[in-house]
Order: structure tokens, then C-alpha cells, then sequence
């Protein structure tokens, strides 16, 4: 079992690593990249998925509406916590609802669960992305239209994709191809971006980075568990349900904070923490699902 769990966890954080020790030498400028892997990389990985010709939404609507509590409970859970430490709500919440569904999420049902766990990992991913965009957006400013997310490349990739594979329609293979080898580079680089990012932690602002490292995996867990229980899900989707409520903050959250002045530093600690947590975290919860 430990050498199972270290076969998973090890690709993962040692991608991430490489990223950290590439960052402290050099200090890449990752804008441009993160911005292709958002516009480019991952809406092809999404529509690859979706539009294959063994994708049936159906079969993953119980695992896309538990992604979806586990979310906004873990929302629910985060709120009195920010209100008895006095954390400022939209520093403290979105990260503890909004997790590290793409980097961390998809590499690990990839290395964990293998290649027939990819459309699920992706219904949650789309699941997250769109709540963080939507719901996550609201929270932070409440002027945000909704109709902007039609305009975000990876919900037209998924909506594109789901029509591809309703109407059973066939890619043909000079374009399947090259749309499935830039999805390829999405995980890779994103596990990368990661390791880049953890060198700009602030350690000043640890204390409420360690609580967000506490409370973001403890929270999915507590929902994710009985959750998956009550929905009834197949061994597989159970597990990888509670893995997802035990993914650690997004790097997305940072980026949000920044955008809209909240407190970015701390926002910044709570999602690197997070990240950092994982590397214990993770591994006792694939403990307890395999």
C-alpha cells in the first residue's frame, strides 16, 4: 500500500518541485503560460474528454451534484470560523470552497485511479471552475454578470464537447489529434506553474494560512464522506469524490484576491500552505479510499 500511495503522490510533487527549484533559481515570468494553460491547454484536454465516444454524462450527474455541496458546505462550514477568528469573509471563504480541482485534482485521479477516471475528474473539474467563476465571482464583487461566463474558453470547450458526444458526432483524426496532444500539456504544466507559485509565500501571514491548511481538506472531508454514502456511488467515484474534498486551496484564489485588492497576501499564504499541507494530506486520504 505505502509503495502504491508514494507511486501516485511522487510524479505529482516532484513536477511541483522542479517548478519550486526552477523558480528560486531563475524566477520565470509564468503570466503568459498560465494564460495559454486557461485559453488553450485545458479547454483541449476538457473537449478531448468530453467529445470521446465512451463519455456519458449520466453517468457522473450524482458525482457533479456532490461536487457541488461539497463546495458550497464547505462554504457554509468556512463562514462562522472567519466570523469567530475575525478573517475578513471574501479573504478567508472562497478559498476553503474553491480547490485545487486542476492542479492537483486532475493529475491525481490520472496517477490514482488511471485513465478511466479522467472523465469524472473532469465533471468535477468543470463543476468547480464553473461555481468559482459564478459563484465565487458574486461573492467577491456583486456586480459581476453571469453572461460573462460564456465567454470563459473552457465552459464553450465544454459545452462544445457535450454536443459532440450527444449528437455522437466523430472527430475526424486530423483534428482529434492535435486537440488531444495540447491537452496533454495541460497537467504537466500546471503541476509546474504550482511549484513556481510556492515561492512567493508569505510567511508573515502563516497563521491564517495554517488554519486555511487545516480547515480546507477537514471541511470536503466532513461533507464528502457521508455525502458519497448517500448518493450511492461505485467504489471508484466514491473515492474519488472524497478525494476531491480533500484537494487543497487554488492557485485561482490568489490570483481573484489580487485582481480585486482582498487582502492578497493572505490570501496567498492560505492557498500555499494549503498546497504545502497536501503533501501529508494527500497521501493519508489515498490511504483510506485505496
Amino acid at each position: 500500500m505505502l509503495l502504491q500511495i508514494i507511486s501516485i503522490v511522487f510524479p505529482i510533487f516532484a513536477i511541483v518541485l522542479v517548478g519550486f527549484i526552477y523558480a528560486r533559481r531563475h524566477a520565470p515570468d509564468m503570466a503568459a503560460a498560465n494564460k495559454v494553460t486557461i485559453d488553450i491547454f485545458i479547454p483541449a484536454l476538457i473537449f478531448d474528454v468530453l467529445s470521446g465516444k465512451d463519455f456519458n454524462l449520466i453517468e457522473y450527474q450524482e458525482l457533479g451534484v456532490g461536487a457541488a455541496v461539497i463546495i458550497l458546505g464547505s462554504g457554509v462550514i468556512a463562514w462562522p470560523v472567519s466570523r469567530l477568528l475575525y478573517y475578513q469573509f471574501k479573504t478567508f471563504v472562497p478559498p476553503m470552497m474553491f480547490s485545487n480541482y486542476g492542479n492537483m485534482g486532475l493529475p491525481l485521479a490520472l496517477f490514482a485511479f488511471g485513465e478511466q477516471a479522467l472523465p469524472a475528474a473532469v465533471v468535477m473539474f468543470i463543476v468547480g471552475n464553473t461555481l468559482h467563476f459564478s459563484v465565487g465571482m458574486k461573492l467577491m464583487d456583486s456586480s459581476v454578470s453571469m453572461l460573462g461566463l460564456f465567454r470563459i474558453p473552457m465552459l464553450i470547450a465544454t459545452i462544445a464537447g457535450l454536443a459532440i458526444s450527444f449528437l455522437k458526432i466523430k472527430i475526424p483524426q486530423l483534428l482529434a489529434v492535435p486537440i488531444e496532444m495540447l491537452g496533454q500539456i495541460a497537467i504537466p504544466l500546471m503541476l509546474f506553474a504550482l511549484g513556481v507559485r510556492l515561492i512567493h509565500i508569505d510567511w508573515r501571514a502563516w497563521r491564517i494560512g495554517l488554519v486555511g491548511a487545516i480547515l480546507c481538506p477537514l471541511s470536503g472531508l466532513i461533507i464528502a464522506v457521508p455525502l458519497g454514502m448517500v448518493l450511492g456511488l461505485s467504489d471508484l467515484q466514491f473515492a474519488m469524490l472524497v478525494v476531491f474534498g480533500a484537494l487543497p486551496p487554488a492557485v485561482l484564489n490568489y490570483m481573484v484576491a489580487e485582481r480585486y485588492g482582498q487582502e492578497p497576501q493572505n490570501v496567498a499564504s492560505i492557498v500555499m500552505l494549503g498546497n504545502l499541507a497536501s503533501v501529508v494530506v494527500i497521501p493519508m486520504v489515498l490511504a483510506f479510499v485505496l
